[in-house]
């Protein structure tokens, strides 16, 4: 009798185990299915809006008035060379909106690419702060690692920043590795007039530059310069940070060599 008592508490354990291991297995699968459909919807968002992308003045295409009959917190849209970056940039309410929202305005843990609620919308700023999700493949922001590579970093150094007032070249500064706590960085707030000082933290912190281009953003008045920042989530540690520093100069504007 107690042989049958412990072989039926054996055949229940295992029973229980296997259970426990189907159950592993399908949370896996699943996983990895929910991996593959939020990479999937990305793509597929992005390439939908790539038929609204605005097209520049003199062409004849889409405008900003297309793309915002969409969506009314699309303010911008930021293209980088080299790069599987090329998105419309919206503005929330807050910096959580479109954390977990499309931009169309519905639920994607993919979110958007959205300029920082403390920025002004129309980029008037000195210094305006981008964000978006780092995702394998490239998506979203994800190819900001690129900039990683010296040689990737030394040979792709330009973008373009359209909006609804105009159009924006965009120069490669710097790339820095940052906390997600950093208080200069992350404070666009404090960058609306004058970013002279964020410039020479930027200096002193960066792990690679384009010296020319930082000291032509240097020498320009606090009227004149502006700045764009992509800031999306690294590997490096924990709340590690990939940052990239462009110069911004209004296209049809003089550019000093």
């Amino acid at each position: 009798m107690q042989r049958k008592i412990v072989r039926f508490i054996n055949g229940v354990v295992s029973a229980a185990e296997a259970l426990i291991l189907i159950v592993i297995m399908l949370y896996a699968v699943y996983a990895l299915w929910d991996n593959q459909h939020v990479y999937n919807r990305a793509s597929n968002v992005q390439s939908e809006l790539l038929a609204f992308k605005p097209a520049e003045e003199e062409e004849a295409g889409p405008s900003f008035d297309e793309l915002q009959t969409l969506n009314p917190d699309v303010c911008a849209w930021v293209t980088m060379e080299g790069t599987r970056i090329d998105f419309p940039v919206v503005q929330g309410s807050n910096n959580f909106e479109y954390l977990s929202l499309d931009v169309y305005g519905k639920f994607s843990l993919a979110g958007s690419i959205y300029l920082d609620s403390r920025n002004g919308r129309d980029f008037g700023d000195a210094y305006s702060l981008l964000h978006g999700h780092h995702l394998d493949q490239g998506r979203m922001f994800g190819d900001l690692d690129l900039y990683k590579q010296r040689d990737f970093f030394d040979e792709h150094t330009t973008g373009t920043l359209m909006t609804p007032e105009g159009s924006y070249a965009l120069e490669v500064m710097a790339y820095l590795l940052v906390r997600s706590t950093d208080d200069v960085i992350f404070a666009p707030q404090h960058w609306r007039e004058d970013a002279s000082e964020l410039l020479a933290y930027v200096q002193e912190h960066a792990v690679y530059t384009h010296e020319e281009v930082l000291a032509r953003a240097a020498a320009m008045s606090s009227e004149d310069a502006a700045m764009l920042c992509l800031a999306t989530c690294s590997t490096e540690y924990t709340d590690a940070r990939t940052i990239i520093l462009c110069l911004m100069t209004a296209n049809g504007q003089e550019v000093s060599p």
